[in-house]
């Protein structure tokens, strides 16, 4: 039988010669005690919500849906942030895009009807306007630089509870994120930063006071699960919205369907990949069907990127390929082709 004093003599620390409930003076040049860390945080928290806080806007907008027996209006919420003294605020399409209304309050208790100035369901990001002069404006950072670990910060309007900060870490990059349009969204920041409905489209901030994400998702049922926008891949789209209320994307005409390639094909053409995207229609009129490319051709390759998924054909449809021919290799049957293809503009 074990005694008591042999359990107690089992559970002592080992190297501590100090009697119980005393603890060690930190040597010079050791960590600081955990109370010291603790305050390091909470002012790193701190400072970044001081900073971002004012210029977090809750978006409350009125949309006409279609019911039984008509149309009726509904209403809806969510968060964005201005960027700029003049009143440009990001928020996220699922916010505002198609708004019959939308209106825009600020923590200092200014209020203003808001305009959109375009949108993008593709990355859910979207712009709108108010009229003010001299506003607050939180400072975009660089996603680039973001580093898995790091502290990253919510804030917004979560069930209507204004300018909620939670806090958390960067849990993982480079992630994608499927949008209600169907594309994906590529970059996107995943962190553990609670947010919840009413978050949508404010900013997450790093300990520096910078955005580096717009908050635009979480995994239902989950713990700690949450998605943002990346800030760089914001700043793109927000370039365009301003340019032309909307982004540019490229367009062949094609609807297709990701497939598996046989280990035979893709030995015998030498593939990349071991899938491509099967073309299960082609529209009359279209860059595709001027190009000659059929239904049931697999596309592998474009201008000698390999093509494995759907996903990698949107990627490569962007602003900068519309109007200039691509080479773009499919497998008809048995065999490998290359098909000049000019991709236009989406409408």
């Amino acid at each position: 039988m074990v005694s008591r004093s042999a359990v107690r003599a089992a559970l002592r620390p080992v190297g501590n010669d100090l009697p119980a409930g005393s603890m060690p003076a930190s040597p010079r040049g050791s960590s600081p005690p955990d109370g010291d860390l603790l305050d390091a945080y909470s002012r790193a928290v701190v400072g970044a919500a001081d900073r971002v806080s004012p210029a977090v806007a809750r978006i409350e907008v009125r949309r006409r849906v279609r019911a039984r027996g008509g149309e009726r209006e509904v209403a809806g919420n969510g968060s964005g942030f201005v960027f700029t003294p003049d009143g440009l605020i990001l928020t996220n399409s699922h916010v505002a895009g198609g708004a019959s209304r939308i209106s825009v309050a600020l923590p200092d208790g200014q209020a203003f009807d808001a305009d959109l100035v375009g949108d993008d369901p593709h990355t859910d990001l979207a712009v709108v306007r108010v009229s003010g002069t001299k506003l607050p404006t939180a400072k975009l950072g660089a996603s680039r630089s973001v580093r898995v670990g790091q502290l990253a910060i919510a804030i917004g309007n979560p069930f209507g509870f204004e300018c909620t900060v939670t806090a958390g870490v960067v849990s993982a990059l480079g992630r994608s994120l499927r949008a209600q349009s169907g594309r994906l969204i590529d970059d996107v920041i995943q962190t553990d930063a609670a947010l919840n409905p009413g978050n949508s489209g404010g900013p997450l901030v790093s300990s520096a006071g910078e955005v580096i994400g717009v908050n635009t998702a979480i995994i239902a049922g989950a713990q700690g699960i949450c998605f943002a926008t990346a800030i760089d891949t914001a700043a793109v789209v927000v370039g365009q919205l301003l340019r032309h209320g909307r982004v540019r994307r490229g367009y062949i005409g094609v609807a297709g369907q990701n497939t598996v390639l046989s280990r035979r094909f893709v030995r015998h053409f030498e593939l990349a990949n071991d899938s491509g995207v099967r073309v299960m229609s082609v529209e009359r009129g279209s860059p595709a069907a001027d190009a000659g490319l059929e239904e049931g051709d697999v596309i592998v390759g474009w201008n000698g990127e390999p093509v494995a998924r759907i996903d990698d054909l949107h990627r490569l449809l962007g602003e900068d390929r519309i109007g200039r021919a691509a080479e773009v290799s499919v497998i008809r049957r048995a065999q490998r082709l290359t098909k000049a293809v000019t991709p236009v503009e989406l409408a």
